[in-house]
């Protein structure tokens, strides 16, 4: 105990010199110190042992002792704890954990508390230079994108271009799969989607907003001209103006209404990173101050979710496949693979960029059997080539039945297979038959339907029946694609039932396209597309599945059950109800959980925040949101974006 108060006596007082040090060394450390005076305290729980910081003009003193009217305090439980987190090199999860254990305090307002803490951690990368040397003035940074890894050169405080990362000696080696006697390795080089490319121009772009804008006519404290919003002008304002005006307006409804009256919601995604993604910080701040939140409808996975699941039994991939190790047993094992509805070379796998290309053509290479059905001759199709069906769109479903009945009437399905590991198959069998409604689903039957001849459908049902075959069914099995369509949710439903009928799971027969599912080192993690970032939110993201013991930051929660559904609401602000069933992936059960609008107990929408992203082009009818949006039942609306949209 007397080493380490000894140790935090030397840290406290070492705290001050290495404050004054940073200030000379740092132009911005010393010109941020001149921004608040306050007198902030470090010590210990039972006051035995502190040290008092006096800010005065950018100018940092301290005593030892005790103040009782200091501006801020930190409180540490004991001198043991102190000293191991006010070092350099502390554990971040040891100090979450100490938080969530009442070990260390925090008292004053949090202006102060927010810009004190800041500038602690900023003594760490004050100086600290990043990037590698590129010659003639420039610096060549690294950094991630939805699109790929990139290399970004700077010059003079601006970006010159964007390449691909190029990986040498010192980076991880790649991992390489043997298949029919060869090595397959990818390339030492990242690819990148074509938008990624014009991130440069994106950021330098004259249409992007850098400021705040105020609708002309728009007085929060006088007329608010709802029924003006979409023709009224915008002229700018201050942050502070901006920042003042939404906070107000926040504390007001909240005050008159309640929580629920603020509703927020986002675009499907928006900008991308640790901060600004939709997962991030934009849920912690709602969920701090209690909100109504938009129920996004799975637009991106519609037929999966609503149709598949119910075949998997199960709702881990939100209605699609698992992709772990397929592209090793693909490239072993598989003889044919069907692209149904399936365009990875156009839509990147989603978020990513070429890196499947590679892997594509080595099918090629190997001579396994490509086909392609979609109503276009896509950019998959036209690169490897193969056989090319063009079904009528949203008619796939008829074609995957007609398969199902050349198989069951010919014997190409894998008997032994469903009859162990599947359940229900005998009620599928009857309907494809013609059993329950009397019409047999044959390859002629559906050709009225997709305009793919009798023959084609049989050639390749026999074809598909006889060979271990992949089924890559949208860009990345489960989104995307067919599922969209106005039969989305039966063409997915079928897409399953076939592949249980040939045994999914066995050796070179299973779903995916080489876009996911290469080799992966089970024992790195790191947090990714649905982690929620620093929201610490542990019911809307995967935060309480796949971070609960590792978890970085305190948890947050949203205390209002009220919703809205996104397709539904110009209802909800028109007619003040409406109605809508969730979008949970946690359970099968959850999808039938239907909700009402207003909830019990809560006021109606007056406040809309929007985060990003606009209704106007991605909804459906969209003058049902111009309407709303010029109600006068919504009081005030915020958008935070980066374009004027």
């Amino acid at each position: 105990m007397a080493l380490e108060k000894t140790q935090f006596a030397v840290i406290l007082l070492g705290l001050e010199k290495l404050m004054a040090f940073t200030a000379r060394r740092s132009t911005s450390f010393r010109e941020r110190l001149k921004g608040k005076n306050l007198i902030a305290q470090i010590k210990l729980q039972d006051n035995s042992q502190g040290r008092t910081f006096l800010f005065k003009n950018g100018k940092v003193r301290s005593r030892s002792g005790i103040d009782p009217n200091s501006d801020i305090t930190i409180i540490y439980s004991s001198p043991e704890l102190a000293v191991r987190l006010m070092r350099p090199n502390r554990s971040q999860l040891e100090q979450i954990n100490a938080m969530k254990n009442f070990q260390i305090g925090l008292e004053g307002p949090d202006e102060l508390t927010a810009w004190f803490m800041e500038t602690l951690s900023l003594m760490l990368s004050a100086n600290v230079s990043y990037g590698t040397d590129a010659g003639k003035g420039v610096t060549r940074y690294t950094s991630n994108t939805n699109g790929g890894p990139v290399f970004v050169y700077v010059k003079e405080g601006r970006i010159i271009r964007v390449t691909p990362i190029e990986f040498d000696r010192d980076d991880a080696a790649p991992w390489t799969i043997e298949a029919r006697g060869r090595r397959f390795t990818p390339p030492r080089k990242a690819t990148l989607s074509p938008y990624t490319f014009a991130w440069k121009s994106m950021i330098y772009s004259k249409e992007r907003l850098l400021y705040p804008m105020k609708r002309v006519d728009f007085d929060p404290a006088g007329k608010r001209n709802c029924s003006n919003r979409g023709t009224s002008g915008y002229e700018r304002i201050s942050w502070d103006q901006a920042l003042d005006m939404v906070a107000d307006e926040i504390k007001r409804v909240k005050r008159e209404y309640g929580p629920g009256a603020i509703m927020n919601g986002s675009g499907s995604h928006h900008t991308w990173g640790h901060l600004g993604y939709w997962l991030s910080g934009r849920i912690r701040f709602f969920n701090s101050i209690g909100f109504t939140p938009v129920v996004h409808n799975p637009d991106s996975w519609e037929g999966w979710y609503w149709g598949a699941m119910h075949h998997w039994g199960q709702s881990m991939r939100l209605g699609g496949s698992e992709a772990y190790g397929t592209v090793e047993d693909c490239l072993r094992h598989c003889e044919m693979v069907v692209f149904w509805s399936s365009d990875p070379e156009a839509t990147s796998g989603v978020y990513g960029a070429f890196e499947g290309t590679v892997r594509r053509q080595w099918l090629k290479e190997l001579g396994i059997t490509l086909v392609h059905i979609d109503p276009y001759y896509n950019h998959t199709a036209a690169l490897l080539g193969g056989k090319w069906l063009a079904p009528r769109p949203a008619t796939g479903n008829a074609l995957a039945l007609a398969i199902a009945y050349v198989w069951i009437t010919e014997g190409l399905y894998d008997r032994e297979y469903v009859e162990k590991r599947t359940v229900g198959f005998e009620i599928w069998r009857d309907y494809i038959l013609g059993k329950e409604d009397g019409i047999p689903k044959t390859p002629e039957w559906q050709e009225n339907e997709s305009g793919i001849p009798a023959k084609d459908v049989r050639a390749l049902a026999r074809e598909w029946g006889t060979r271990r075959t992949y089924l890559a069914a949208g860009g990345i099995t489960g989104f995307g694609s067919a599922c969209r369509c106005a039969t989305g949710n039966e063409w997915a439903r079928s897409m399953v039932c076939l592949m249980a009928m040939q045994g999914m799971g066995k050796p070179g027969v299973n779903m995916g396209g080489m876009q996911m599912g290469t080799p992966v080192d089970h024992r790195f993690f790191f947090p990714g597309y649905a982690e929620g970032g620093l929201s610490g939110d542990i019911q809307g993201t995967a935060l309480g599945v796949n971070m609960y013991q590792r978890m970085p930051q305190l948890a947050t929660v949203n205390t209002v059950y009220q919703r809205v559904p996104r397709l539904r609401i110009p209802e909800a602000i028109l007619e003040g109800r409406t109605s809508g069933y969730p979008t949970d992936p946690k359970t099968i059960e959850g999808q039938f959980q239907k909700f009402d609008y207003p909830a019990p107990g809560n006021a109606p929408v007056k406040l809309y925040y929007k985060y990003g992203g606009s209704h106007l082009g991605t909804m459906c009818d969209t003058n049902r949101y111009a309407r709303a949006y010029q109600s006068g039942n919504l009081e005030c609306v915020v958008n935070q974006s980066i374009w004027f949209e």
